[in-house]
């Protein structure tokens, strides 16, 4: 009897490690008003526009590529000072963090500059992730009216919403996006 007893607490503890392997649970993201005056088009919830995109490298991107992945969008400029104020902070505590997590992605956007600019740009500033060029600003007029100003973070979650945005640097915003990307690549 003894030995039944101890076979049953085995099969009632593993039952309870296997189910709490396999239970979902639900994210919950920060509930984020986006102030009117940050100048986006785009609201949290919006599925990303479709465009594409030119890396520094050639390769070209766009949103189909990035189905299933949970995605940064960073749209900055190499005269930005704000920009060059957050990028450590988005290499160190975002990129570094997660460049080997094949379910996130990291893409700055610079806004309306030639290629060997935005090249030493990425130097100067010593990121990692890849830039990729915005002739006109075009992919920037998709998600803020073109006269707003850059430094504007977008993370897209594995089904290409909008899940939340930042303007210009702010700490606690930016800690903030952080812990969400967090739970979305969980």
């Amino acid at each position: 009897m003894e030995n039944i007893f101890k076979n049953f607490k085995l099969i009632l503890v593993g039952l309870f490690i296997f189910n709490g392997c396999f239970a979902q649970t639900k994210l919950e993201i920060p509930k984020q008003t986006v102030p009117e005056e940050y100048g986006y088009k785009v609201k949290i919830g919006d599925q990303v526009p479709d465009f594409s995109m030119t890396l520094t490298d050639g390769k070209k991107v766009s949103p189909k590529d990035w189905k299933g992945k949970v995605v940064m969008l960073q749209f900055t400029a190499s005269w930005c000072s704000v920009c060059r104020k957050e990028m450590p902070f988005i290499e160190k505590d975002i990129r570094l963090k997660n460049k080997n997590n094949p379910n996130f992605l990291l893409l700055g956007v610079d806004r309306d500059e030639p290629l060997e600019k935005v090249v030493k740009f990425q130097k100067d500033m010593a990121i990692t992730y890849p830039l990729a060029l915005d002739p006109n600003a075009d992919i920037f007029g998709l998600f803020a009216d073109k006269k707003a100003g850059v430094t504007r973070n977008v993370i897209l979650d594995r089904n290409g919403k909008i899940v939340y945005m930042t303007r210009l640097y702010k700490p606690e915003e930016f800690q903030e996006m952080v812990k969400v990307i967090d739970m979305l690549v969980k």
